[in-house]
């Protein structure tokens, strides 16, 4: 695997710990910018929603730019935003900013997976785009843990900073490692890329991604609760706990990329599947603290052997417009953060039971199940009917020579 691979691997891990630190400090911010828990928890909304609107809007900007030159940008931008986080006088400023870091983030793994394809032989693209990944989970396992310590012992604006510093090292990274014969621009152009999203596979692929992660975050977003008061963990050790979780995670990762590359629609299914019967025995997982435990680390393993699968298959059902294609899978899955945790909300609401989150997740993974096999249907379908055509019409088809 190539060295610079290593360099978009800094990049995940900066921007994996400053998505998911703001957790972790909310009663911090809250206390020093005398503002409420829940209106600090808009600073978190702030952020998603850059990542939203900014991974579409980014990668079409740019669609014609060098592919390592948007890759050095978007880390710039990043450095921009967490800076001028640390240094936000109050709430309004600091909401600004956090909208300001999500905007390269969802480009910034979408163009990245392009890249990290093209330095590869075809058999080793899934697992490509696992160790880009690596760096998201691995901020799970050390970076979140760490700057939330260092927000708590420094100030919360040393965490931004951190941050920051991280975001340097990647713009290093990348410029010393990411080669330029591998970094072409599309040729397409921002119209092409637009128009290569236009297929129904394509949003059903889409469709995947939001289903498929809406069932993770539909029962991790509510996984405190299960611990403290199904598995009787204190809130103590529950920062070991989710550190498990990212272990899991990363291990789902890996193992995900490199089975993708043997049978990249059979990882995807196969995850999927697992993820129903892990959020499915979550009732009975959460009843002891010892399975509890290996539930968490399940839950990660099992929602992100489906990363890399659904990051090419996004990537493949919009073969013209990779870059935008692929930037709007990570929209996607910040929808399902947001869409998952709202769902997971409404069965706790209705009383439903501590767990319940979790088999609202188990549903949700079926009805990802359901889509991915749309997605393929309707492929083969097409494929079936443009192949029809031309045997009518006379024209040799693709397993037929063309003579003359």
């Amino acid at each position: 695997m190539p060295l610079a691979l290593l360099a978009l691997a800094v990049g995940a891990f900066g921007i994996g710990t400053t998505e998911f630190v703001m957790m972790g400090l909310l009663p911090d911010v809250a206390d020093d910018l005398h503002i409420s828990i829940p209106t600090a928890g808009h600073l978190v909304s702030a952020y998603a929603l850059g990542v939203v609107i900014g991974a579409p809007l980014l990668a079409a900007v740019t669609a014609r730019m060098s592919r390592r030159t948007v890759l050095i940008g978007l880390m710039v931008l990043f450095v921009v935003g967490n800076a001028l986080s640390a240094f936000a006088p109050d709430h309004h400023w600091l909401l600004a900013a956090r909208f300001l870091s999500g905007l390269p983030h969802g480009a910034f793994f979408g163009v990245g997976a392009v890249v990290a394809t093209t330095m590869v032989a075809p058999e080793r693209k899934a697992r490509s785009v696992s160790l880009m990944f690596l760096g998201l989970t691995v901020a799970n396992i050390a970076g979140v843990p760490v700057a939330t310590l260092m927000g708590q012992h420094l100030g919360w604006r040393s965490t931004f900073l951190g941050v920051s510093a991280i975001g340097v090292a990647a713009i290093a990274s990348l410029a010393v490692l990411l080669p330029h014969d591998h970094t072409h621009a599309s040729a397409s152009g921002l119209r092409g890329e637009l128009a290569a999203l236009r297929p129904l596979p394509v949003w059903l692929a889409l469709g995947t991604t939001v289903a498929g992660f809406g069932a993770l975050f539909a029962a991790y977003s509510y996984i405190t609760p299960m611990l403290t008061d199904s598995a009787g963990y204190a809130e103590t050790s529950v920062t070991l706990l989710l550190a498990l979780f990212g272990v899991g995670a990363t291990i789902g990762n890996l193992l995900g990329g490199r089975l993708a590359d043997h049978a990249m629609r059979g990882t995807l299914f196969g995850g999927l599947a697992s993820l129903v019967a892990v959020l499915a025995l979550f009732p009975v997982l959460m009843s002891a603290q010892w399975s509890a435990a290996l539930g968490v680390a399940l839950l990660g393993t099992a929602a992100f052997v489906t990363g890399s699968p659904l990051q090419l298959m996004v990537m493949e059902k919009a073969s013209a417009a990779p870059s935008l294609a692929s930037s709007a899978n990570q929209a996607a899955f910040n929808l399902a953060n947001a869409g998952g945790a709202w769902i997971g909300g409404l069965a706790l609401a209705a009383g439903f039971g501590t767990t319940s989150p979790a088999t609202a997740g188990a549903a949700l993974a079926v009805l990802g199940i359901a889509v991915a096999g749309a997605a393929y249907g309707v492929d083969r379908r097409g494929t079936v009917t443009r192949r029809e055509r031309l045997v009518a019409s006379g024209m040799p088809t693709e397993s037929e020579p063309v003579r003359g």
